[in-house]
């Protein structure tokens, strides 16, 4: 069992930039890979930056490449999400995800473990 808690999301102006940070209790948080995803109002939860338990492979999708990036400190149990140069469209409330073994996923079904979400909201 993993327990995820997501934190540092907020209102900030566009352009501007948040550090998400996800912090995981329970075992083993090393064995994970691990993924950000977001879900704005009505929309579907859709992926948006994954990585590998060692930290040596990244995946994002194209629309956050270059805003986006995804990190993890093991020792510290966490993952974190730098997001840079925000857009009015990234408003969503962003989950941490974690996902036993394989290459880093876009597929929510291949995450076991959710945290419970963070509100990151971007103003025009």
């Amino acid at each position: 069992q993993v327990q995820l808690v997501e934190s540092g999301g907020g209102l900030v102006q566009a352009g501007g930039s948040l550090r998400l940070s996800c912090a995981a209790s329970g075992r083993a948080f090393s064995s994970y890979n691990m993924g950000w995803f977001r879900q704005a109002p009505g929309k579907e939860r859709e992926f948006v930056a994954a990585i590998s338990w060692s930290g040596a492979s990244t995946r994002y999708v194209d629309f956050v490449k270059g805003r986006f990036t995804i990190s993890r400190d093991n020792a510290k149990n966490t993952v974190y999400l730098q997001m840079n140069s925000l857009r009015p469209e990234d408003t969503a409330v962003y989950y941490c995800a974690a996902a036993l073994a394989g290459l880093p996923s876009p597929l929510r079904v291949e995450y076991r473990y959710w945290g419970q979400g963070t509100q990151v909201t971007v103003s025009s």
